[in-house]
C-alpha cells in the first residue's frame, strides 16, 4: 500500500493508532503559517483531537505526486471554528515511514 492510501485508509477509520504508526519516531512537522515546529507526541495530540471533534472534515484531498522520498498533497479543510483552509502539504519519507512534513496554508472564503 502507498503512502497516501494508508493516510487516507487510517483518516477513514478514524484509526489514530494506525495514522501514528505511518510517522518516524524523529518525526517533525513545520507550519510555514506559523513558523511553529512539533514533534511526533504533539502531533497526534492535534490529529486526535480533529479526528475526534465533529465539525472537523476534510472536505477534498488528493495526491499531487508520491514517490518512495516524499508524499505531496492537497487539501481543503473545514476546521473546529467553521474556518476552511487549503493546505499543502509536503511528507518526507525515510525507511518508509514519514520523518518531516512541511504545510502552507490558504484561508477560504
Amino acid at each position: 500500500m502507498n503512502m497516501f492510501k494508508a493516510l487516507q485508509k487510517a483518516e477513514a477509520e478514524k484509526d489514530i493508532e494506525a495514522l501514528m504508526s505511518l510517522y518516524h519516531e524523529d518525526f517533525e512537522f513545520v507550519r510555514h503559517q506559523t513558523g511553529t515546529t512539533m514533534n511526533k507526541t504533539e502531533l497526534r495530540v492535534i490529529l486526535l483531537g480533529m479526528m475526534t471533534h465533529p465539525s472537523f472534515e476534510e472536505l477534498m484531498q488528493r495526491c499531487i505526486y508520491e514517490n518512495d522520498d516524499i508524499l505531496v498533497t492537497h487539501a481543503v479543510m473545514r476546521f473546529q471554528d467553521g474556518s476552511r483552509e487549503s493546505v499543502l502539504g509536503a511528507k518526507m519519507i525515510e525507511n518508509g515511514l514519514i520523518i518531516r512534513s512541511e504545510t502552507g496554508a490558504t484561508p477560504m472564503k
